[in-house]
């Protein structure tokens, strides 16, 4: 009677041809702490935008787009969170996400690869953000008219949604 995880799959358009895979409980999670913005300006001034928040709560990072980019500032910098960028996300990335500490989709709901990983994982995660056009290639992406770099600072709330430009310090309420 618990909520439950249905992997499923279809083989053909006819309703016959769906199958139930596996089912099972779904896992639950509680977080002892809640983390969230603590502003010392107004928000205003530094929100890009908004998506629908999947796991996590807030988290300020900078922003990477590579694996060898989280090697990078691992090294430079073991302490700094890092918030992986995507379009959307495809089973190829879970080195990725699994290296990084948050991840930013431009597409996706509460039920997409990039939200099911993330929370699966323990990242926090912002998806859907539809104002977000993400560059891998070039390692940028666009939040509006603003360009965001690989190791720009980035914030993000896997509760709220939101997304904000800089280094936001992060409080436990």
């Amino acid at each position: 009677w618990s909520p439950q995880e249905i992997e499923f799959t279809f083989e053909g358009s006819s309703p016959g041809d769906l199958y139930l895979l596996q089912t099972r409980n779904m896992a639950i999670r509680e977080r002892k702490q809640v983390l969230a913005f603590d502003f010392e300006e107004d928000p205003q001034g530094l929100y890009l935008g908004h998506g629908v928040g999947v796991s996590g709560g807030a988290m300020s990072g900078r922003l990477v787009f590579t694996l060898d980019e989280i090697d990078y500032w691992r090294k430079l910098e073991p302490q700094t969170a890092l918030v992986l960028a995507r379009s959307d996300t495809v089973p190829d990335d879970i080195r990725e996400i699994h290296a990084s500490d948050g991840l930013l989709t431009s597409r996706g709901g509460l039920t997409s690869h990039a939200a099911v990983v993330a929370h699966r994982l323990g990242r926090t995660g912002v998806v859907g953000c539809g104002n977000l056009i993400c560059d891998e290639k070039k390692k940028l992406c666009r939040i509006n008219d603003i360009v965001l770099s690989s190791g720009d600072y980035i914030s993000i709330n896997g509760q709220e949604g939101s997304v904000y430009q800089g280094l936001i310090k992060v409080q436990e309420v």
